[in-house]
């Protein structure tokens, strides 16, 4: 029987939900957003525009000034003008994105899985693979043993990152007394996760030094976690409420923002990529699944889809225990941006669950990107680096492993001083 909380890995490039997002030129966009709600007055015909800067209390924005982006509904007519107007750079429709989780580790799984490692990567390859395997033991999980968390002295204190998923389990023992901030981008829904994947993320990138009882999850156990909920009790939302995240972690100070979404389009949007482009801008580092598209065991490589394949989001694939690329983990695709850039522990992955469960153990890309997002704070405490210095740290420290660039980019994310 299929887990209802476990999303399936192939979308067809999302849903549309019939708005469309208007990203703006650079020469409307400064301190003052006036221009910029002119602009979007003119090319949809309201008569107000909210922007993100200086809103009502409790109004939703349609402008996200920070990030040069707009929401609106607008007309075939409207959409042929907005394209042609020299103030906007793109016109796309507002897709539906989901929590990025991959399959559970059936013996099928892992019997093809070993054939695709042993087909793709060759036999030495996957000789030197399988003499480097991982497990969890009853101090820690296998991927902070595999990325040298467990040797860093580095804990992520003074650090913000920002989670943008299902939420957080507010109750979770394993987080209690922790610094969080927490904010619901989704109408109608509370911070609260009845999903599991945002408690799961969270535990991963900033879980606890010493849990009890249980083995060590988390990374940077001394961060400030800013918690967005932008994605609902069902596992999906849309791009709005997830650049309203984006903003809301900029605005809030985070150096990392984590997001474990996406939707399987083989095409760059520009919304995110300004939005990347602008956090980087600031010194905030987004980094993103690449998706769960693949089949490898089957021939099929897959592509790193929407978020993630923005050039200015860091992409994450996944490795498992073995430091193999994972089955389901997306390839690098031809388009600008489509590259993986970094890999992190994405197969067999334990973390926090919502109470009473506590813990379980999943896979995906999604569990790979909070691995990278805890070791970018451990690395911008240990470095005071943020933003594209960040970005520089990470991949110049990662291990490379025997596996095309393709699949893994830089290697296996690392800890500072491990």
């Amino acid at each position: 029987m299929t887990d209802p909380r476990t999303v399936g890995t192939r979308r067809a490039g999302g849903a549309h939900t019939g708005r469309y997002l208007l990203v703006l030129s650079d020469d409307v966009l400064g301190d003052d957003d006036a221009p910029a709600r002119t602009a979007v007055q003119d090319l949809t015909g309201q008569s107000e525009v909210v922007s993100s800067l200086g809103r009502p209390s409790g109004a939703r924005p349609t402008l996200f000034s920070r990030l040069g982006v707009a929401v609106a509904d607008l007309d075939p007519e409207q959409v042929r003008s907005a394209r042609a107007d020299r103030r906007v750079l793109s016109v796309e429709p507002e897709r539906v994105q989901r929590a990025l989780t991959g399959p559970g580790l059936s013996a099928d799984y892992l019997k093809g899985f070993a054939d695709a490692a042993t087909a793709l990567a060759g036999k030495a390859a996957a000789t030197a693979a399988v003499a480097t395997r991982f497990g969890d033991t009853d101090r820690l999980t296998w991927g902070l043993q595999a990325t040298g968390v467990d040797a860093s002295p580095a804990t992520g204190a003074g650090v913000a990152v920002a989670v943008l998923d299902t939420g957080l389990d507010l109750g979770h023992p394993d987080l209690a007394g922790r610094q969080i901030e927490s904010r619901s981008f989704v109408d109608g829904q509370q911070v609260q996760d009845v999903q599991g994947h945002g408690t799961h993320c969270i535990g991963t990138a900033c879980g606890p030094l010493a849990p009890d009882p249980g083995r060590r999850y988390g990374i940077a156990h001394e961060a400030r976690i800013l918690v967005g909920k932008v994605l609902g009790d069902d596992g999906s939302g849309t791009d709005a409420d997830i650049l309203e995240g984006i903003e809301w972690a900029i605005a809030g100070g985070a150096q990392v923002v984590s997001m474990s979404l996406g939707a399987d389009l083989n095409d760059v949007s520009a919304a995110y990529e300004n939005a990347g482009r602008r956090a980087l801008d600031v010194g905030t580092l987004v980094v993103a699944a690449a998706g769960n598209n693949a089949e490898r065991s089957r021939g099929d490589v897959g592509f790193v889809g929407v978020p993630a394949n923005s050039p200015s989001i860091m992409a994450v694939a996944a490795v498992d225990p073995a430091l193999a690329i994972a089955d389901f983990s997306a390839a690098s695709s031809a388009v600008e941006g489509g590259q993986v850039d970094i890999a992190g522990p994405g197969v067999d992955v334990y973390s926090s669950w919502p109470m009473p469960q506590r813990t379980r153990t999943i896979s995906g890309t999604s569990m790979a990107t909070p691995h990278v997002a805890g070791i970018a704070a451990l690395w911008s405490q240990h470095t005071g680096a943020r933003g594209r210095d960040l970005w520089t740290r990470l991949t110049q420290a990662a291990q490379r492993l025997p596996l095309p660039s393709g699949d893994v980019g830089a290697g296996l994310v690392r800890a500072p001083g491990s």
